[in-house]
């Protein structure tokens, strides 16, 4: 059994489109704020954080009514389908309501910007579960984290087109000076991408024929599924299985609690505790998603080897470790070096091995029609740590030291080692080969 690459990079096209979307809203939605509507940057925070907010709600609703949704196109295609066009259209209002105002400002331009990014963030909620539940509705267990290695890597090729795109089309020398700046051909671009990837993938997945056909290989397979009759009809998870999910849902929170506060304050950090400016601290962290970029594919092939848990569990001790180690480099040096580079390119590699793996155990743990709803629980889990973690990280920061953010980082990834000590379903089934079946593998 071997997954089929060219299918899957066709469903990591919706991963891509919404990758892009959001680099460009994480990086032109807060200058329009500052910069246009003169928001100081508490509420200006808030109005960012409110799509995490909305996605605690929204992903495992629409993940759920997805798995009860049945048309012709599929049960995550029609969502798909509507949530891009909605986003579509909506998005390209926000740089004309920002120029407006920039031309003649008033309160009319500045609510009516908030509620068109109200219904943004409702649009691409509505389909962010159901574009991640079509990689494992077509593809067998013991292939997701495979899978999901080039759903992740697609979701990094989106975000590098759109900061390609960005860099050509606006260029220090180009906005250097300006008062405003006009940010719809950004925009039309964006949407532009998203459009025609969204067209590949509905031209070329044909979701309905796929999904059945993966059903019909694991009615053959029932040692894959976890999920029991409960002599009723209906099929429940046993209670060991539930215990497992409980746990690796708690690690999911813990390890995002961890990384996304090192993310999240580290260009701050290396301000105030080594004197260093924005290009080291970005270095930093490029280098990290460099490393993670390079090992997605690598360490789902290695999950497929020794399992998804044994590769969790070594990404956790490497994370936690090289957190504890960037405490020392960046208490002992008194600027960004060579070694931190070789650190951070280790929290990529770390990183890579533990989310590769933890949603493909996830949804490993349920029955096929309820991937969606799965698919919710993990991004309830990591979407609560991304709203926790930047105030819990910032206020420890702000009343004890900075300098207490790596220990921080290291303590949570470590508490999730503990939970994940507790997570004993969900593997990918690996079956040790001998002689040359040991060999049969090696060209996937």
């Amino acid at each position: 059994m071997k997954l089929n690459n060219t299918r899957t990079i066709l469903v990591g096209l919706a991963f891509l489109s919404i990758c892009a979307f959001w680099q460009m809203y994480d990086s032109i939605v807060p200058l329009i704020l500052t910069n246009t509507f003169h928001l100081n940057e508490t509420l200006s925070g808030a109005i960012m954080a409110a799509d995490n907010v909305l996605a605690l709600f929204l992903l495992p609703i629409f993940g759920g009514i997805s798995d009860r949704t049945h048309t012709g196109i599929g049960k995550r295609m029609p969502f798909i389908l509507f949530g891009t066009g909605c986003a579509i259209v909506l998005m390209n209002f926000l740089p004309l309501l920002d120029n407006g105002y920039a031309a003649s400002p008033s309160g009319f331009e500045l609510v009516s910007f908030v509620i068109v990014l109200g219904l943004l963030l409702i649009a691409m909620g509505t389909y962010r579960s159901p574009a991640v539940a079509l990689m494992p509705d077509v593809t067998p267990k013991p292939l997701r984290s495979k899978g999901n290695a080039i759903i992740n890597l697609m979701g990094a090729v989106g975000g590098i087109i759109y900061l390609g795109v960005a860099a050509v089309m606006y260029p220090n020398s180009k906005v250097q000076g300006l008062s405003h700046v006009n940010y719809q051909p950004l925009f039309m671009v964006v949407s532009a991408i998203m459009f025609v990837s969204i067209a590949v993938l509905f031209i070329t997945i044909k979701e309905s024929k796929l999904t059945a056909e993966n059903q019909a290989l694991e009615k053959q397979h029932p040692e894959w599924d976890l999920a029991q009759n409960d002599g009723s009809g209906n099929e429940v998870l046993p209670a060991p299985v539930k215990r497992s999910l409980g746990f690796l849902l708690a690690s999911i929170a813990l390890w995002f609690v961890g990384y996304n506060g090192v993310t999240t304050w580290f260009t701050t950090y290396v301000s105030v505790v080594m004197g260093q400016g924005l290009g080291g601290a970005s270095t930093c962290l490029l280098i990290a998603t460099g490393g993670a970029i390079v090992s997605y594919i690598p360490i789902g092939a290695l999950a497929s080897k020794i399992g998804r848990r044994k590769t969790i569990m070594g990404g956790i001790i490497l994370l936690a470790s090289c957190f504890a180690l960037g405490y020392v480099l960046t208490t002992v040096y008194s600027s960004i070096n060579a070694i931190m580079f070789v650190v951070f390119a280790l929290v990529g590699l770390a990183w890579a091995a533990i989310n590769v793996n933890s949603l493909p155990m996830v949804v490993e743990m349920c029955k096929g029609s309820d991937i969606g709803k799965f698919t919710g629980y993990y991004y309830t889990a990591s979407m609560s740590a991304q709203i926790i973690t930047p105030m819990l990280a910032g206020t420890l920061m702000r009343h004890i030291d900075y300098r207490v953010l790596f220990p921080y980082a290291a303590f949570f990834v470590a508490m999730s080692f503990v939970t994940m000590v507790f997570v004993h379903h969900g593997d990918v089934k690996v079956e040790a080969k001998r002689g040359l079946a040991a060999f049969e593998d090696m060209d996937d």
